[in-house]
């Protein structure tokens, strides 16, 4: 992306986003060649686990992150089970972030495995935030024999979009011209900012791609999303102000998912809060701590509660998240309505995420 703004306008932002490819478990496969070129998952050890990341020969298969470990296999008969070394993935993240801070102070951390970037006012002459795009992945290999994806673009919204295009290994630039139409073929449930639950509503509403997004009035879009309606209509066109903010403090970070067969058993309850407490416990920056623990459930009926407890210390660990979690949620079932929607959030965070996003919600499930 080249090229000076228009007189008297602003200039255009150069936004990068860079997200790394089955970080987990590629990982693992580096320090274990035995490992490369097989089908590999991250968690899932136990009978009843779950899968925290899948390599992309276990993705052939059908394997997904936050899958059941018993279905996994059955996918892949031949998938191997390897427990996650999250003390190495939050080292190996901070080399990563040591790259970016060479080219830009304004980054934004989503997650360990992947942040945005701003390189508008950080560009040297003649330099191109594709150039620098390519430079950020050539290190991240030399430095951690691993690789990363990048997307190239004018807003986070389409950076993110782009990053995904030509995983693994793959670099895809979104120009501003380019940005209004590259949308309109895209299907909705690719829309970042677009969870499972606001894909099944827009789709009975005969919303199935950014074109017919594009269709929607905003006061349609208002109406029926609320304050998400302005975002959605945005989007739509190839438009997102967000900036890359590096000094937002976050508050909480959760995770949630809508079911497409309502939960009715409590063992239900209990096994299905596993790969929420994994997502939104990997998902936190290195020497982060919370001490408030919420439960979010929706009912079949689409009456919602929420229960939440906030400890007199840190808490500890995933295995203390999910605890808290489960007894939070044990009396919500059974119940002749069902559960059609189960979260849980950590809250009240301190630390080194004071650099991340003020509040994080978390999709279930890994579409990378």
């Amino acid at each position: 992306m080249t090229g000076p703004a228009e007189e008297g306008q602003p200039p255009v932002r150069r936004i990068v986003h860079v997200d790394m490819d089955a970080f987990y478990a590629s990982v693992e496969q580096r320090d274990d060649p035995a490992l490369r070129g097989r089908p590999v998952a991250v968690g899932g050890v136990r009978e009843r686990g779950v899968v925290a990341a899948a390599s992309y020969e276990a993705r052939t298969f059908g394997v997904r992150s936050a899958m059941p470990s018993m279905r996994a296999r059955r996918l892949c008969p031949d998938l191997i089970f390897v427990k996650p070394r999250f003390d190495v993935y939050r080292a190996i993240s901070q080399q990563i972030r040591a790259i970016f801070a060479l080219f830009t102070p304004q980054i934004e951390p989503l997650s360990l495995d992947e942040a945005y970037l701003d390189l508008t006012d950080h560009l040297a002459p003649g330099q191109t935030a594709t150039a620098v795009a390519k430079q950020i992945r050539a290190l991240i290999r030399a430095e951690t024999g691993l690789t990363a994806s990048a997307g190239v673009s004018y807003n986070k919204f389409l950076a993110k979009l782009a990053s995904d295009q030509r995983k693994p290994d793959g670099l895809f630039v979104i120009p501003p011209e380019a940005g209004p139409g590259f949308v309109l073929d895209l299907p909705i449930e690719r829309f970042h900012g677009v969870g499972p639950a606001t894909a099944q509503r827009m789709q009975a509403l005969g919303i199935m791609t950014g074109a017919d997004l594009r269709a929607r009035p905003l006061e349609f879009l208002i109406a029926r999303f609320g304050k998400s309606g302005q975002y959605y209509w945005n989007v739509a066109r190839g438009i997102d102000h967000r900036q890359v903010r590096p000094d937002r403090i976050r508050k909480s970070i959760g995770a949630e998912t809508t079911y497409f067969e309502n939960l009715t058993s409590g063992q239900a309850l209990h096994e299905a809060l596993e790969p929420l407490a994994d997502k939104v416990w990997r998902h936190l920056a290195d020497g982060t701590v919370g001490r408030t623990v919420t439960v979010k459930i929706r009912y079949g009926d689409f009456h919602q509660i929420t229960r939440a407890r906030t400890l007199d210390h840190p808490v500890r660990d995933l295995a203390e998240l999910l605890a808290v979690g489960r007894d939070l949620a044990a009396p919500a079932l059974p119940d002749q309505r069902g559960i059609r929607l189960l979260g849980i959030t950590l809250s009240g965070l301190s630390g080194p995420s004071d650099n991340a996003p003020e509040t994080t919600q978390l999709d279930l499930f890994d579409r990378t």
